[in-house]
């Protein structure tokens, strides 16, 4: 007797059943749903449908950025590594994440400050304007304060770190700028949730 289902893509295609179940009448444009539901695939927190903020275009602004050429940033390796690099090398688009740079842990010496936050003075410094957080709110603060000082504009934001010390107030304070951005509200996120985000839109970009 089969007692479960044990090809790939059947399994996320039911999974993907059971979340649209669930949904129920939300907010959320034909687009965004799309992403809330790979976030909720990702986490099996059917919570989030609740908790997710689209803010300033985000999705046609982040899918019109990974048409063109350009980098994206990510603050954790984790983040980083989820994101199917298939679907991303049908893109112009790269990733690069900082974190082991060897110039990161003097900066942060130097300024007191984290590896992830130094992180993303390296990434302004070499023109990025594209960025992934799902784990480090300290560089999500540090990205805004850049962008308050006029050197960096971003193409769009994913902010969704985690945690109970300063994440929920790093994503609250992005929703306070004009920038293309996916939020949550509170302390859920994650490096996976990120990475679930980013998949959603390259899949409406190229496909699987």
């Amino acid at each position: 007797m089969n007692l479960y289902i044990k090809n790939p893509m059947e399994i996320e295609d039911k999974s993907m059943d059971i979340i649209e179940e669930v949904m129920g009448d939300t907010h959320f444009t034909e687009e965004e749903t799309i992403v809330a539901k790979r976030m909720i695939h990702a986490t099996g927190d059917f919570e989030y449908r609740k908790i997710i903020v689209f803010k300033n275009d985000f999705i046609k602004e982040a899918k019109d950025s990974i048409k063109t050429e350009g980098t994206i940033f990510t603050d954790t390796k984790m983040a980083s590594m989820g994101i199917n690099k298939t679907a991303l090398s049908k893109t112009d688009c790269k990733l690069k994440c900082f974190i082991d740079d060897e110039r990161v842990l003097p900066l942060s010496e130097e300024l007191g400050t984290t590896r992830s936050a130094c992180a993303v003075d390296l990434a302004v410094a070499e023109g990025i304007d594209m960025f992934v957080f799902g784990n480090a709110p300290t560089a999500l603060f540090r990205l805004l304060e850049l962008v308050k000082e006029g050197k960096v504009n971003p193409r769009f934001i994913v902010g969704v770190p985690v945690g109970f010390v300063g994440a929920q107030e790093s994503k609250e304070y992005l929703r306070e700028f004009q920038i293309p951005s996916i939020t949550t509200v509170g302390t859920k996120g994650g490096s996976n949730v990120a990475a679930s985000i980013m998949n959603a839109l390259l899949y409406m970009v190229v496909g699987r």
